[in-house]
């Protein structure tokens, strides 16, 4: 899976002992979907070598490949978001929440508004 989005935290590195030596893992939470009245936003996770290849910081807008993995621990379930890869993502203009970005390739309604010639605008018509 793949999501983009902007980096609003980054968690201190956890790391610790297991059977096969040491591990650290880092959490960040990315928000995606800004131009919603409510963006959403997701916590995901890097193992490893891959925290010192991308450093990830606050704010840089990425792209994020990972999977979604779950897992049961004394009869809970716990949902694990494991990214993979890191990506920049190039940056998107912000716009105002409520209004739709214009697709590329479609003309704004500016194009399509007619021009009103001299002899229309003596016209008694009240539009």
């Amino acid at each position: 899976m793949e999501l983009s989005g902007r980096i609003i935290a980054v968690t201190p590195l956890q790391t610790g002992e297991g059977r096969n030596g040491t591990w650290k893992k880092q959490e960040y939470v990315i928000e995606y979907d800004p131009n919603s009245q409510y963006p959403r936003k997701m916590m995901f996770n890097l193992w490893g070598d891959k925290i010192d290849q991308y450093n990830i910081q606050v704010g840089q807008n990425l792209r994020v490949s990972f999977d979604i993995d779950s897992s049961e621990y004394q009869g809970r379930w716990y949902n694990n978001i494991r990214t993979w890869k890191v990506e920049y993502a190039e940056e998107q203009p912000v716009t105002p929440p409520g209004i739709q970005p214009q697709p590329a390739g479609i003309p704004s309604a500016a194009a399509f508004t007619p021009e009103i010639a001299e002899s229309d605008a003596t016209s008694d018509l009240p539009f």
